[in-house]
């Protein structure tokens, strides 16, 4: 169970992200299987803030949300000719080029945003945001690819239908 004070953090940062940056533009791009990037980033602020509370982690979660849902912010179809062969290892700097252009980061949220894809960049995330980040992200993307959609963030594509 999220508890209230995530679950108005994760949506006032999204309703933040939605006002001032084009996040609502990944809508359009297709993440693993039928989950638009836009979701599959929710998806993973989502259960970052869920494991932190379980496992009883301090974290920042301000950061842990703002990097979460700007870890895939790279704004392309990565299926299509010309993106897809290296996109794994060259998304993350993709990613925190455009988020530097609508918000301002701190180190963490950079941290997290650049080292998301460690194992596969040799790099890995300096703090516990982006190593929860990081292993939320192999989850989500696996149950993405083989099971399907998010019955319980239905909310989060209602505050993109109203964004746009």
């Amino acid at each position: 169970m999220h508890c209230f004070s995530d679950r108005a953090l994760l949506r006032a940062e999204l309703a933040v992200l939605l006002e001032n940056s084009r996040l609502a533009e990944s809508c359009a791009y297709v993440q693993h299987g039928q989950t638009s990037t836009f979701l599959h980033c929710v998806a993973v602020a989502w259960y970052c803030l869920w494991l932190a509370r379980l496992l009883r982690l301090e974290v920042d979660r301000r950061a842990l949300v703002r990097g979460a849902l700007l870890h895939d912010y790279f704004l392309y179809d990565w299926h299509q000719p010309g993106h897809g062969r290296l996109h794994g290892f060259r998304h993350p700097a993709a990613a925190l080029g455009n988020a530097r252009l609508c918000c301002r980061l701190d180190e963490r949220e950079e941290n997290i945003i650049l080292r998301h894809m460690f194992p596969l960049t040799p790099v890995p995330p300096r703090c516990r945001e982006g190593v929860l980040v990081c292993l939320v992200d192999k989850g989500c993307s696996l149950f993405e690819t083989f099971n399907g959609r998010y019955r319980r963030l239905w909310w989060a594509e209602r505050m993109v239908r109203r964004a746009v």
